[in-house]
């Protein structure tokens, strides 16, 4: 790195984590590591649509072997996860829209489009006895929401650890929370889990709600999120000509 390239780091790292202390202190929605589904009005139509998007989910997970490791569309990726049982299919990525995947999966697209400031949207799938060891996101203007789509039982086995929290993943149901927190996934079972991940903008007061999003917008021409998305992209081109 040179020297202006670390200088620009250091500022950036500086900004964020200040902006990361206004979000938490003016949040509208609390900071805890898992929050109340309560304050999302968008969840209550996410959780009746579940059924028609683990339908769709049904006919793209058929093709389980082909989709990419996450590793393989994120290098990031690499320090949590180097097998082949943390597979991915993306809609949205930091508001970039994989028309492909999308059109794979019409009902489900409609339904995130729905969700006011969603701004990423793929289904996780984690193979059986995998551990992601602890791990925490950057910035805290975000808030992620799983909704189950197939979990195993007996859920103790399959579970997701937020701060010092312990939250059960359900089919059809939401769990919410700040991935600023250190979070750690199991699954001590000999099925597949598979979510619908969702990255939502946090309710924040005016001014404060412009800033982040434009922070925000700022972080998806970033390189490691525009090299994702040609990754992501460039897969979804081999995918579609091997199943055509």
């Amino acid at each position: 790195m040179t020297r202006a390239g670390f200088l620009k780091k250091i500022i950036f790292e500086k900004v964020i984590t200040r902006l990361n202390a206004l979000n938490s202190r003016h949040s509208l929605v609390g900071d805890t590591p898992f929050l109340d589904s309560k304050g999302f009005p968008w969840v209550r139509e996410l959780e009746s649509n579940w059924s028609l998007i683990r339908k769709e989910l049904e006919g793209i997970i058929r093709y389980r072997e082909e989709l990419p490791n996450i590793q393989d569309i994120s290098k990031e990726q690499l320090p949590l996860t180097d097998d082949n049982l943390w597979k991915t299919y993306i809609l949205f990525a930091y508001g970039h829209k994989h028309e492909k995947s999308c059109h794979r999966c019409p009902g489900t697209t409609r339904v995130v489009e729905n969700i006011p400031g969603m701004k990423t949207a793929m289904f996780s799938i984690i193979g059986p006895r995998k551990h992601i060891p602890a791990h925490q996101g950057a910035y805290k203007g975000l808030v992620r929401c799983h909704l189950g789509l197939i979990v195993p039982n007996p859920n103790p086995k399959c579970r997701i650890s937020v701060g010092t929290e312990t939250g059960y993943w359900e089919e059809g149901a939401s769990l919410i929370f700040d991935d600023t927190f250190p979070h750690e996934v199991w699954n001590d079972t000999d099925e597949y889990r598979v979510v619908l991940l969702l990255d939502v903008v946090r309710p924040l007061p005016f001014p404060l709600s412009v800033i982040n999003g434009l922070v925000i917008k700022g972080f998806g021409s970033l390189p490691l999120v525009k090299d994702g998305n040609v990754n992501y992209e460039n897969w979804d081109v081999r995918f579609e000509r091997d199943t055509a």
